[in-house]
């Protein structure tokens, strides 16, 4: 079972020491399981990472860079996941938000397809809360949604999982991904959840507006935007974040929902419970709202949960591992070969106890772009939504505009971009990534170690696809970095 949320920052629970206590029952399943602080999207927007938790690969190899890309012709892979599963014997069930290529329901046993303003609606009252979510141009709103619990998106979304969960082939095996729309705007949430974390109580942020100004590029030109069409957003940052805590804790609920019908299924012991998200957000961090410029660690780091059938109780905070390394580990938890044109690496080891190598998870990349050239932070090109209105999508021409690469290790952070001066940041000095020391001479060698480690894994994301008449010589895990792959 994968259960994936949009848009959910990594360190926005109490488990991993943030100070308000919005997921209790998901730090619980942590507690059990093994929660990685290190883990990774591959790209900050929704298809591109949901189109590696599929394929197993990068954006620059899938060819997914762009939200509109959800068309099947329009991804480069080989078998996918639901290939695997579908291989191995598995049923499979859909609930929620697919926002991928995989969004047909022929495709699965059951199917049940949800966005963040649409809905299967099949009720009166549904349909009016499907359009009051539309009406509030993706909040965050001043008050209490005045509609219950059961008409919010996870709680129906849970409701068909376990219909479609009940409804199965009890001698088969069954692969169910649930995946919710939220905390992803429009910021909303019913009480109680409204003011179970009052404004006042709402941890500060490390740096606002401000910090947009002086990053520039792509995050002043966001702030900008956003201020032309909601003159004194920002004011109101402390009501988003505790909305934004609010539907945290709202999914929670839903989880332990779910998990505990699974119990009284006699389900939950022989399942293999997987919990992520696409990307993160950053909460007004920057004095910004949702995601779209840079990839700074409130929107590359995700939470990764794997709990049940073997996994081993573990808080790793060493480990570097992306959303694409979910399908290898998929493949061997299940005893199915990695497929030809997979990137990521298993780490069914890794969470089952066995031996596994440290180098080959000493970092990890991440990308962005839609390519060409970075526009400026004045550029006022034509967009996909005018510039007029309040109406805007984060994720556009200008901050979506060059490419970059971003590679984690040890405690520093390295960008190259297509065009611009590259970056370096000292992220336990720096977490907010505010002084660039690209340039730095003191950091001269530790520059120069990540920058040989970036092009390392810029070969190792060459593309092994198309297959041609000769195979290659495979690794095993799909782990590079062993004496083995050397021959020693």
């Amino acid at each position: 079972m994968f259960v994936m949320t949009d848009q959910l920052r990594a360190d926005f629970t109490r488990g991993v020491g943030f100070d308000l206590d919005t997921m209790p029952f998901l730090d619980s399943i942590a507690a059990q399981g093994t929660r990685y602080r290190r883990a990774y999207t591959t790209a900050p927007a929704c298809v591109p990472a949901r189109t590696s938790l599929l394929t197993g690969r990068w954006p620059s190899t899938h060819r997914v860079r762009q939200n509109s890309n959800t068309s099947p012709e329009d991804v480069a892979r080989g078998d996918d996941l639901l290939d695997v599963l579908r291989g191995a014997g598995y049923q499979l069930f859909y609930a929620g938000k697919t926002h991928m290529y995989r969004n047909k329901a022929e495709e699965y046993d059951a199917f049940s397809e949800y966005g963040h303003t649409m809905a299967p609606d099949t009720t009166t009252e549904q349909r009016a809360f499907t359009d009051w979510l539309k009406s509030i141009d993706m909040g965050p709103t001043s008050a209490p949604t005045p509609f219950p619990v059961e008409l919010q998106y996870p709680y129906r979304i849970v409701s068909d999982a376990i219909q479609q969960i009940d409804a199965r082939d009890p001698d088969k095996p069954f692969f169910a991904f649930v995946s919710t729309p939220e905390p992803h705007n429009p910021y909303q949430v019913p009480e109680p959840y409204f003011s179970l974390f009052d404004e006042d109580k709402i941890p500060n942020r490390l740096a606002g507006p401000e910090a947009a100004e002086a990053k520039g590029g792509a995050y002043k030109w966001l702030r900008d935007l956003v201020e032309e069409k909601r003159p004194g957003y920002d004011k109101l940052w402390r009501r988003y974040r505790a909305t934004y805590c609010g539907m945290l804790r709202l999914i929670d609920d839903q989880l332990r929902r779910l998990v505990d019908h699974l119990k009284e299924q006699g389900l939950w012991e022989n399942t293999l419970l997987i919990f992520l998200a696409d990307h993160g957000d950053y909460a007004a961090d920057y004095g910004l709202q949702r995601k779209g410029a840079g990839m700074p660690e409130a929107l590359a780091r995700v939470p990764m949960i794997v709990h049940g059938c073997g996994v081993e109780t573990q808080d790793n905070k060493k480990d570097f591992v992306s959303i694409a390394d979910i399908l290898p580990t998929v493949c061997e938890a299940i005893g199915r070969p990695i497929p030809l044109g997979v990137q990521g690496r298993s780490l069914w080891q890794m969470l089952t106890g066995a031996d596994y190598p440290a180098a080959e998870f000493a970092d990890i990349v991440t990308e962005r772009g839609y390519g060409g050239l970075p526009y400026p932070d004045d550029a006022r090109p034509p967009l996909h939504f005018p510039y007029e209105g309040t109406r805007y999508d984060e994720l556009n021409s200008v901050t979506q505009s060059g490419s970059s690469r971003m590679i984690r290790h040890d405690h520093y952070k390295l960008y190259e971009h297509v065009s611009d001066p590259g970056e370096l940041y000292d992220l336990e000095k720096d977490p907010m990534e505010l002084h660039n020391r690209f340039d730095d001479p003191s950091l001269r060698d530790v520059k120069a170690e990540l920058m040989r480690r970036l092009q390392r894994w810029s070969v190792r994301l060459t593309d092994d696809l198309p297959k041609g008449k000769y195979d290659a010589r495979l690794a095993q895990h799909n782990w590079y970095r062993t004496s083995e792959v050397h021959g020693a």
